[in-house]
């Protein structure tokens, strides 16, 4: 069976992207692209409607590249549960209140008992410092922790 990867926006944002100037955005495009090319079809995807509505978003042309590319991910329903968890992860969690979109994408992964979520947002997702206190907190409510990455480290061998 293949392991189960929640693909948050910023994923799809940089695979679809046009070529930055910037170094640091440039490589991550790069990896993203390649990640997508290479490795996706060796894992189930999925995302939800708050990465439809977020890629949605923004430039028309943009959005619809970001949009495109997520026609054939699967799509996670935004129940009760997800909420609850999303709210209780800034109110009696790790997360601070300005991450109110992440932890609905952290939720979603976590309640879908997803292996992975798969994302470049480093402030609030894939953050070595709020990593292990998130992980306590989903545990203790009995929840699988997904491992939050970024596509450089989904990369395989």
């Amino acid at each position: 069976m293949k392991k189960r990867v929640y693909v948050e926006t910023t994923v799809v944002s940089y695979l679809t992207a046009r070529s930055s100037r910037d170094l640091i955005r440039a490589a991550r495009q790069e990896l993203t692209r390649e990640w997508w090319e290479r490795r996706r079809e060796n894992f189930g995807l999925f995302a939800s409607q708050l990465v439809l509505e977020e890629s949605g978003a923004g430039d028309a042309e943009a959005a619809k590249r970001r949009l495109e590319a997520l026609q054939d991910v699967s799509l996670l329903d935004m129940r009760r549960e997800v909420g609850e968890l999303a709210v209780a992860l800034i109110e009696d969690g790790p997360l601070p209140p300005a991450a109110g979109g992440d932890s609905i994408h952290l939720a979603l992964a976590a309640v879908y008992d997803m292996d992975f979520l798969l994302t470049w947002n480093c402030r609030h997702l894939a953050n070595a410092e709020l990593s292990g206190p998130v992980a306590d907190f989903l545990r203790a409510r009995g929840y699988r922790p997904p491992i939050v990455c970024t596509p450089e480290e989904l990369m395989g061998e």
